[in-house]
């Protein structure tokens, strides 16, 4: 496997930056902030901006727990990329992370760098954005990103074509525990409104008798169960309405739904 490395400060625009120095390289897969990710998905490894602090962020990045390094090594083996960017602040970090894998350490030709990446007035401008705003970007699909980053504010950003496929890239920004702005909780009660309200723009419904949620680390699972008119087509209401609270309450936070469980409880006779 040929290894290679992009460095720069913190800030200045790596990961965003990431896709284009792969299509450029032809580099199959990335190490960046924990993840192992493989032709723009997310196939290994847990985000380093999921830790609460910036030091176990570091040390997240760095692999410096056995399983989080078995996790990455695990992903490699199963997908045998035949090049490989790993991402750091500084090349001594690209070449310790290399080291802690197992890896062939990359030379000096191998050594990429921000700089010779990005402008001046882009790196300002990322460095900005982390700096007033606590931004951060994965290059990785939102609704990938989000079954580590439930309950966190997301932001999917689509960028250049991929030269070979001619395909978009879609890249994520989150704002981590350690950044101010953090991570958020929704009530049952904010969940029960979001359903009534799309059951009433249901044809069909004819009442939400109750709704309930579960957040976890992982998502949310939603359980709500309603009232039908008679004579409408049971399973077609009911899987048309579970894929509009799926749908519009992703849409209306930054949660992972695990799953909607909709229960027909009871018919209403028309007068």
């Amino acid at each position: 496997m040929e290894v290679f490395g992009l460095s720069g400060k913190s800030g200045t625009g790596k990961s965003y930056h990431s896709p284009e120095v792969c299509a450029k390289y032809g580099i199959e897969a990335l190490i960046d902030d924990g993840l192992l990710i493989y032709r723009n998905d997310i196939v290994a490894g847990k985000s380093a901006k999921t830790s609460p602090t910036k030091l176990g962020a570091v040390k997240a990045a760095m692999f410096t727990r056995d399983e989080d390094r078995d996790s990455i090594l695990e992903g490699l083996a199963k997908y045998k990329p035949e090049k490989l960017l790993i991402i750091g602040t500084s090349d001594k970090m690209v070449l310790q992370i290399a080291e802690r894998l197992g890896l062939e350490t990359p030379d000096e030709a191998h050594l990429l760098h921000i700089e010779e990446i990005a402008s001046k007035s882009q790196m300002r401008k990322a460095q900005k954005k982390r700096t007033k705003d606590g931004m951060h970007v994965i290059p990785a699909p939102t609704l990938q990103v989000k079954k580590q980053f439930s309950g966190y504010f997301l932001d999917p950003r689509k960028a250049f074509r991929d030269g070979k496929q001619g395909q978009n890239t879609e890249k994520t920004i989150v704002r981590p525990t350690y950044s101010y702005l953090g991570n958020f909780n929704i009530s049952d009660k904010a969940i029960s409104d979001i359903v009534n309200y799309l059951g009433r723009s249901i044809e069909g419904v004819a009442q939400v008798l109750f709704t309930a949620s579960e957040n976890t680390e992982e998502g949310l699972f939603i359980r709500t169960i309603i009232q039908v008119e008679y004579g409408i087509n049971v399973p077609t209401l009911a899987e048309n309405f579970q894929k509009r609270i799926f749908e519009d309450i992703s849409a209306m936070t930054a949660f992972n739904i695990l799953g909607v469980d909709v229960e027909i409880r009871d018919f209403k006779f028309r007068k």
